[in-house]
């Protein structure tokens, strides 16, 4: 599987939910627009239809494979099949392993003896595996190998008589990462885990509630960022809310909040126009260039070369600048340049029949301005290395134009070890920090560069925001991973 970022680590999905607005729908296809940076395999939407001349209501579904434009371009989808004034939103990105299995696509839906119920999750269970073997000796059915899905059963499994106690008693005994938005005959409900790796901003549009993953699901609407769903809060959102103005906050337990916000969501998986964390993520990005310059100057070997300094799109473009204005700063010569030019009209199924074609998989998503790079000293930034082939290829292709010397800066350190909460990063034996020992000149010549640079674990918590006292996970860097894990957890099994 190639997707539209080659070799980068990916995020699992996104989240929207909206409550009390006649064009639910609608509202939820555009905030999965605004977030399909998040997901790209599959997308789906339910919405809750009220009756009040019977007290019933009904839930709509509608979810596929593809890209949200994709999905939902059948006429009229939005507005006469996915009826209601409430309704909740996924895009996924599945492993390697399920992702042909369209009973995996989100949110998922039942109904049990409290009514209906659907879920969307973005995240990973780290106790998944035992408490879905607990729950199939008792008897229990699965119907997908997502970890989400065991937090429907223990719902509909909670002796409690109240929903929302039976959704607070499902969630406590899950643990890991989760940003959830749950939908109810009556209410839209919101969860984050108690370490608040994933994040979940809660908006208004008009007096419609509205959540998402990123607030960027809020700019395209027009609706207002309230704050943020807290590390162990439950959000209940109910007509009451509506007339009063307010949502109900719960916390899922006694438990304190641990907060260790993923780092990655910074470095590469959120949009630079997103609040993140409550943080402005395009802020973050460009000091995470500046304090790259700082600590991984280039320096031409001859004074008189000139040295100029290109992104890898799209990711890497605004620490770019940052990297750029720092070295100016600093006294050092540098030139911001575009050398590569992105191709977004690439499929993401590019087919690899053999060695040959599976080596140009870069030249279809790049290519180089030659005019620009020859006879330069280059320096390419990016904000990640997984495996190393792209990265590898990319040089070789910025290197087919001519420079003089061609490095290589990260905006992030070494990627040592495999994420459990949320990201589908491969296992350690493929990762090239890992394989080439964390060497760094020994990953420089497996890249084929002049030099290489990273950022370390401690500059890279410098460029993130910490004037509230926030912690972030760097468990992919460090291999300290802050929520006890199962290692014997397979991907297929990682499916949020």
């Amino acid at each position: 599987m190639i997707t539209n970022d080659l070799d980068k680590p990916h995020c699992h999905c996104a989240v929207f939910g909206v409550f009390g607005s006649p064009t639910a729908a609608q509202l939820s296809y555009l905030g999965l627009i605004a977030q399909q940076h998040r997901g790209q395999e599959g997308s789906g939407i339910v919405t809750a239809d009220s009756d009040d001349s019977s007290g019933k209501t009904r839930f709509h579904v509608h979810k596929d494979f593809g890209l949200v434009d994709d999905v939902y371009r059948q006429e009229r989808l939005l507005s006469d099949v996915l009826k209601g004034s409430s309704a909740i939103g996924h895009n996924r990105y599945s492993t390697a392993g399920a992702s042909n299995n369209k009973a995996n696509i989100q949110p998922f839906t039942v109904m049990y003896k409290g009514g209906n119920i659907a879920i969307a999750h973005n995240g990973n269970l780290t106790n998944f595996r035992a408490i879905r073997k607990k729950l199939q000796d008792e008897g229990t059915i699965f119907q997908t190998t997502s970890d989400t899905e065991v937090i429907l059963h223990l719902i509909a499994r909670s002796r409690h008589e109240r929903q929302i106690d039976q959704i607070r008693d499902a969630i406590a005994m899950v643990r890991g990462a989760f940003s959830i938005v749950i939908l109810t005959d009556t209410a839209l409900i919101a969860a984050r885990d108690h370490a608040g790796f994933r994040p979940l901003a809660l908006g208004k549009k008009g007096k419609a509630f509205v959540i998402a993953s990123e607030t960027v699901g809020f700019d395209i609407m027009d609706a207002e960022y309230v704050r943020d769903v807290q590390p162990g809060e439950i959000v209940v959102i109910d007509r009451s809310s509506l007339e009063s103005g307010e949502v109900t906050s719960l916390r899922i337990d006694d438990r304190p909040a641990e907060p260790h916000h993923c780092i990655f969501e910074y470095i590469y998986f959120s949009r630079p126009d997103s609040r993140i964390f409550g943080h402005s993520v395009d802020k973050v990005r460009r000091k995470l260039g500046k304090n790259l310059a700082r600590s991984q100057p280039v320096r031409a070997k001859n004074p008189d070369d000139k040295v100029i300094v290109i992104n890898v799109p799209d990711s890497s473009n605004t620490a770019t600048m940052g990297y750029v204005q720092e070295t100016t700063k600093l006294g050092g010569k540098a030139k911001l340049e575009i050398g590569l030019i992105r191709s977004h009209y690439i499929g993401r199924t590019f087919i690899q029949p053999n060695q040959d074609i599976r080596e140009t998989k870069v030249k279809t998503k790049f290519n180089t301005v030659k005019g620009v790079l020859k006879d330069k000293v280059v320096v390419i930034v990016d904000d990640s290395i997984v495996r190393g082939t792209t990265s590898r290829q990319l040089v070789q292709l910025v290197k087919q134009a001519g420079p003089k010397e061609v490095h290589f800066r990260v905006t992030s350190p070494p990627i040592m070890h495999p994420c459990y909460y949320g990201m589908d990063f491969p296992t350690p034996k493929e990762l090239i920090a890992n394989k080439c020992g964390g060497d760094v000149d020994r990953i420089g010549k497996e890249l084929g560069v002049d030099s290489i640079g990273y950022l370390s674990i401690e500059e890279l918590l410098d460029s993130a925001p910490r004037e509230n006292g926030e912690n972030y996970c760097t468990a992919c860097f460090s291999g300290r991973y802050p929520v006890p894990i199962d290692t014997n957890q397979s991907k297929e099994e990682h499916e949020a």
